[in-house]
């Protein structure tokens, strides 16, 4: 969310009424969300002029660990100069250390070409907003899961039931603290994830929603704290239930 709403704020920078507007002090500090939208704090620091050359030699981009040869154009200026120097300052303070790490499995290659092709400048920002916007749509499509085994049935579905709050395991990238609270397209999706985990013995998916709308499911390493509830279902493997548990 945070990467997505830094390139479309990138965009607009680059196709302001202005012209191409640089961050001169781009640094994390100088962002905010807001409404799940990234804001700038502060535009004093922001230019719209473009390094002025008389032939490609004068049009290097450069940063403390790499530098980029640039186009010295027709009129003087060093071509897309502001928009390359905003872009690769979002790739090193910001793709680097969100990218990788949450996306599911099926999405990491996709995200991974992203961070390979602007930390090389091979994108725009047209092209980096165009990717980014495919892996949205994979992800809040479900086309991102692979066709495999259906693991649902796997499960006994108890309907009118949910599973107490409470602490139990941790999980990767969790939205609680306090347990395993994650993100999924759909009851498959979340019985594919319960049977990676060990511990995870049910799940239930709730009605709390992400910021694509997707659903949270919550998965527990035990099923016998129920409480009743007509709008909910709590998924059980089948390997965990027995007469006396129910």
């Amino acid at each position: 969310q945070i990467c997505l709403s830094l390139v479309k704020l990138l965009f607009y920078l680059a196709h302001s009424p202005l012209g191409s507007i640089v961050l001169l002090d781009f640094q994390p500090r100088q962002f905010v969300m807001v409404d799940g939208n990234l804001k700038v704090t502060d535009m004093d620091d922001a230019s719209i002029e473009e390094l002025s050359c008389k032939e490609d030699n004068d049009c290097t981009l450069d940063f403390p660990t790499k530098s980029f040869p640039l186009k010295c154009s027709a009129a003087g200026k060093c071509e897309g100069i502001n928009e390359k120097k905003n872009l690769f300052n979002a790739y090193r303070y910001f793709f680097t250390y969100l990218l990788p790490h949450s996306a599911p499995p099926a999405l990491r290659p996709f995200l991974g070409d992203i961070l390979n092709a602007t930390g090389d400048l091979r994108y725009g920002i047209n092209e980096t907003l165009k990717a980014f916007e495919k892996v949205l749509h994979l992800y809040k499509s479900g086309l991102y899961l692979q066709k495999r085994p259906l693991h649902l049935k796997d499960y006994i579905s108890l309907k009118g039931f949910r599973m107490a709050e409470g602490e139990d395991y941790k999980c990767w990238p969790s939205y609680s603290h306090l347990g395993c609270l994650l993100s999924v397209h759909s009851a498959e999706e979340a019985a594919a994830i319960c049977n990676s985990q060990p511990q995870c013995q049910s799940f239930i998916v709730t009605q709390r929603r992400t910021w694509t709308g997707r659903p949270l499911a919550s998965f527990q390493s035990s099923p016998t704290d129920l409480i009743p509830d007509a709008n909910a279902v709590v998924y059980i493997k089948r390997s965990a239930s027995s007469g006396e548990r129910l």
